[in-house]
């Protein structure tokens, strides 16, 4: 399950709208309707999959989206995380994504059953793990200038949008649309 929220800035401050992402099949279509929904130079696209990961777009204008992902590895293997890692690292993912998809999350191929004497901990997930970090990836710096540092967003993990509209000072605003 995802919840995604837009966060505009306007002259008066910020407003916030909770968003549905069932169009967007590209980063092109999420810039797009980040655009349509504020005439104002900068929205912040939230994305979140439940406390899995979550993913931020900055929009300014018509310049390139910078993003930033929480977890590269659990974003992978989200529909919605694939677009922003496919941004962040490239369209040459496709062998390593697919390589992913095909894993399950117990690390086993799919219908592969798990060996009580197999210890996975020595089996490399294959070049899709070190393609994809199970790190935060992308421009930790898309706050910054905005109250939110690089080491205060690399530790967000669960209810990272409240500690980030916080730190906008959009909490109140950003309420009204949970």
């Amino acid at each position: 399950m995802y919840f995604a929220a837009l966060l505009a800035r306007t002259e008066d401050g910020w407003e916030a709208s909770d968003t549905e992402l069932d169009d967007v099949e590209t980063l092109s279509d999420l810039a797009e309707l980040a655009r349509e929904a504020s005439d104002d130079d900068t929205v912040i696209v939230y994305i979140e999959q439940e406390d899995a990961w979550f993913g931020i777009v900055r929009i300014e204008g018509e310049e390139d989206p910078r993003i930033y992902v929480s977890d590269g590895a659990a974003a992978a293997r989200s529909s919605y995380g694939e677009i922003l890692i496919r941004e962040i690292l490239g369209d040459d993912l496709d062998a390593e994504l697919d390589e992913l998809e095909s894993l399950d999350l117990d690390g086993t191929e799919d219908g592969e059953p798990l060996s009580d004497d197999a210890d996975h901990d020595d089996e490399p997930a294959g070049a899709a793990a070190e393609a994809v970090p199970s790190a935060p990836v992308g421009d930790v710096l898309v706050l910054a200038d905005l109250g939110l540092s690089e080491r205060e967003l690399r530790a967000l993990d669960s209810d990272a949008l409240a500690v980030i509209a916080d730190a906008l000072g959009a909490a109140e605003v950003l309420e009204a649309v949970r």
